[in-house]
């Protein structure tokens, strides 16, 4: 049975009569006539006596009324909200902890500057937590600056960025300019977690050059690797945007990749079957408008 049937049947119920009934819901007699005998076939009940050209509901035929009218109310309630809902676009953005950290604020303040219609929501979390969330279609599309793997997946490429050797102003690298792969064998380091697209890349660095480090703090945050950093006398490799402002303070001092191989870029990722909303395309404009970031400059005190 379906709802058109108890629609009938109720506008029978109400009006008496089944030419009532048609005339009410624009169909025509023979129309809801059929649609009484299916009802009661399939129920295998009288629901109407037919006395004297009119029809008296039976007592299954009020147990059905009154189900049926809440049946009906709860289909017409499930029609108005998602008719409400399709009138809002939700937009599921997914981030790194990183592009989280530097970027995602003011990305969001220009994207709902430019569609304040569009409710948006934000997941932050490493670059495999979103692949995953992509693939599952949890979020709509992601940016990212790992490896995606996923040939499900296009990634996009449009944000330059690169990661620093950092340190804090005590340790001992904070005297250099530069340093070899071989200067960073047995070293303390802070890392992030696995699934992140930076400890990635760095742990691929150090495969290739065969170095071995001494991994002392993992830490999924950037304020946790900042400690670790100035407290801790640990090594960080890190996006250069995340710390810049302690690098203009002079609290931590960096040393870039002398070989560029910690270049990288941020990512625009989404399924390779999702619909190209005009909210992917915004986000895509929005990124490509941000900068390779410039080497912080730190404050002189004289």
């Amino acid at each position: 049975m379906t709802i058109r049937h108890l629609k009938i049947f109720i506008a029978v119920a109400e009006n008496g009569k089944m030419s009532l009934a048609a005339k009410k819901l624009y169909l025509t007699q023979p129309t809801v006539s059929q649609a009484i005998r299916e009802l009661e076939e399939h129920y295998e009940t009288r629901l109407f006596d037919r006395l004297s050209r009119r029809l008296y509901i039976t007592e299954p035929g009020q147990h059905l009324l009154k189900m049926a009218k809440a049946a009906v109310h709860s289909f017409d309630e499930l029609e108005r909200q998602m008719q409400s809902e399709t009138k809002t676009e939700h937009f599921r953005i997914g981030v790194t902890v990183t592009i989280g950290s530097c970027m995602l604020p003011a990305l969001l303040s220009d994207f709902q500057r430019l569609r304040p219609q569009v409710d948006t929501f934000s997941f932050i979390g490493n670059t495999q937590a979103v692949e995953d969330k992509l693939l599952r279609s949890d979020l709509d599309v992601g940016i990212v600056e790992g490896v995606v793997k996923s040939p499900d997946l296009i990634s996009l490429p449009l944000v330059e960025d690169y990661l620093v050797l950092a340190c804090g102003a005590g340790h001992p690298f904070a005297c250099r300019s530069t340093f070899s792969p071989s200067d960073l064998e047995g070293l303390d380091f802070v890392m992030r977690e696995n699934g992140s697209g930076t400890r990635a890349l760095f742990e691929s660095y150090l495969r290739e050059n065969q170095i071995s480090i001494r991994r002392r703090i993992e830490a999924p945050f950037p304020e946790a690797m900042k400690h670790a950093i100035l407290f801790n006398s640990c090594l960080a490799v890190i996006s250069v945007r995340l710390i810049e402002e302690e690098i203009r303070k002079g609290t931590i001092h960096m040393l870039q990749d002398p070989e560029n191989i910690w270049d990288r870029t941020f990512k625009l990722v989404y399924h390779k079957d999702k619909f190209i909303s005009e909210s992917i395309q915004l986000l895509r404009e929005l990124l490509s408008q941000y900068q390779k970031p410039e080497i912080p400059i730190p404050i002189r005190s004289y």
